[in-house]
C-alpha cells in the first residue's frame, strides 16, 4: 500500500528539530529520496545510503543536490551530524547493530517507527479485510523479535546499541486520500488486497474498505491520523 503525498512532513519536522543549517545528514535507507529533499531544502548537507539501486535512481532526482551511495544500514562509514533512520528499523535484520553504527557515525541520532497498531487509522485497512483472510490461527507468525512500537522496548533497543535517549516523542501525521480510487486502488495492489480480492473479488473488497472508512470520510476524500514515535538520542561514549 502506498501513502498519500505530504504523509510524512510532520514527521521529518521532529526529525530535524534543532538542526542548524549546513550540518550533514545521512539518510539511511533513504528509498525515493522524498525524506533527503525535505532536509535539502532546510539547508542541510545530505548523504542517502539504500541497498537498492533502483531506489537511489529515483533519489537522485527527487534531491539533486544531495549525494547517494549504495549501502547496507548495518554497516556505516564516515562522519555526521546526524543520522536519521526515518521508518528503516522494522526493515533490518537487526535493528540493535543498526543504531549502534548510527551512533557511531553520527553525533545525533534521530528513528521513526510506526506506533501501536491501534494508536493509528492504517489499522483500518487490516479490519476491512479481516473477513476474506485465513483464521488467524492459520497465519504464519512474523519470525524475528516484537516490533519496536511499543516505546518502552524502542527504548531498550537504543540503550543496548549504546545510545543515551534525549527523547521520544510522539507524532501524528494526516493521511489525506482525495478520493475512493486512492483509497482503495493501492490496497488492490498490495499482496493482501490481491489475495482477499481473488477470494471475494475486487468489487467486495472495494465495498468492504469504504464501510469501513466511512468515518474517516471527509468531503470526497478520506482523512486518517497515524501515529509515529521519534527517538532523540545521543552515543553514551
Amino acid at each position: 500500500m502506498s501513502s498519500p503525498e505530504g504523509w510524512g512532513e510532520p514527521l521529518y519536522d521532529r526529525v530535524l528539530r534543532g538542526v542548524p543549517e549546513g550540518s550533514t545528514v545521512l539518510d539511511v535507507g533513504c528509498g525515493p529520496g522524498v525524506f533527503a529533499a525535505f532536509a535539502l531544502a532546510r539547508g542541510l548537507r545530505v548523504t542517502g545510503l539504500d541497498a537498492d539501486r533502483s531506489a537511489l535512481a529515483r533519489a537522485e532526482k527527487t534531491a539533486p543536490a544531495a549525494r547517494f551511495v549504495v549501502g547496507d544500514a548495518h554497516q556505516l562509514a564516515g562522519e555526521y551530524d546526524v543520522v536519521a533512520l526515518v521508518q528503516v528499523l522494522a526493515h533490518v535484520t537487526n535493528p540493535v547493530k543498526v543504531l549502534r553504527e548510527a551512533g557511531r557515525v553520527g553525533g545525533v541520532v534521530r528513528a521513526t517507527v510506526w506506533g501501536r497498531e491501534e494508536e493509528s487509522d492504517v489499522r483500518l485497512f487490516g479490519e476491512a479485510l479481516e473477513p476474506f483472510l485465513p483464521p488467524r490461527a492459520q497465519r504464519r507468525t512474523p519470525a524475528g523479535p516484537p516490533p519496536l512500537t511499543d516505546p518502552e522496548r524502542f527504548r531498550k533497543v537504543a540503550g543496548l546499541a549504546g545510545l543515551q535517549v534525549v527523547a521520544l516523542d510522539e507524532v501524528t501525521s494526516p493521511f489525506d486520500y482525495p478520493d475512493e480510487d486512492s483509497l482503495v486502488g493501492p490496497l488492490l495492489q498490495s499482496d493482501i488486497g490481491r489475495y482477499a480480492a481473488n477470494r471475494v473479488g475486487p468489487s467486495a473488497v472495494r465495498e468492504a474498505v469504504l464501510q469501513t472508512f466511512a468515518p474517516r470520510r471527509h468531503g470526497e476524500g478520506f482523512h486518517l491520523q497515524n501515529l509515529f514515535r521519534v527517538l532523540d538520542a545521543r552515543p553514551t561514549a
